[in-house]
C-alpha cells in the first residue's frame, strides 16, 4: 500500500482514500475517520463482539493471547499489548508492567508499597501491580495530571 502525506500551509485540509477492493486495513482506517476508532472488537464465548475502549479497565497478556477486561467481560484480541498502544489514540491508557495496560481512567485508589511498586484498585474492585520499572513514570504522568 502507498501512502501519500503531504503538509499544506493553507487551504481546506482533506484526506482521500484509493482502494481495489476493501480489506481489513483499509476498513478500520474508514472507521477511525468516521469516529469509530474509540471501538475495540475481539472474540469472546459468544462470538464476536465490540466495546468501547472507555469501558476497558485492563488488557492482559496470557499465555501470548491479549485479554480486554470490562467490569462484565473478557474480550481475547488480536495483536499484541505494544500493536494496541501503537493503534490507539488514548492517553488514558499506561502499561503498567510486561504483561498489562491499565486505563487510569478507571482507577479509584492508588496505594505506594515497599520496593517502589503501586498497588492500584480499578473500578471494579481489581488490585493491579504497576510494577517499579513503570511507577517512576506512573507517578510523574501524576504530577502532569495534576498541573
Amino acid at each position: 500500500m502507498k501512502i501519500d502525506i503531504k503538509k499544506i500551509t493553507s487551504g481546506e485540509e482533506s484526506l482521500t482514500i484509493r482502494y481495489k477492493e476493501p480489506n481489513p486495513t483499509v476498513n478500520r482506517i474508514i472507521d477511525i475517520l468516521d469516529g469509530e476508532g474509540d471501538k475495540l472488537w475481539g472474540r469472546t464465548d459468544i462470538g464476536s463482539e465490540c466495546v468501547s475502549l472507555s469501558e476497558v479497565l485492563y488488557l492482559e497478556t496470557v499465555d501470548d493471547k491479549v485479554f480486554a477486561y470490562t467490569r462484565d467481560k473478557v474480550i481475547k484480541i488480536d495483536g499484541s499489548l505494544y500493536s494496541f498502544l501503537n493503534s490507539i489514540n488514548d492517553d488514558n491508557f499506561f502499561r503498567c508492567s510486561k504483561s498489562m495496560v491499565i486505563n487510569i481512567a478507571k482507577v479509584n485508589a492508588l496505594k505506594s508499597l515497599s520496593s517502589n511498586r503501586i498497588d492500584a484498585t480499578m473500578e471494579g474492585g481489581e488490585h493491579i501491580m504497576i510494577s517499579r520499572r513503570y511507577a517512576v513514570e506512573f507517578r510523574r504522568l501524576l504530577r502532569e495530571e495534576r498541573s
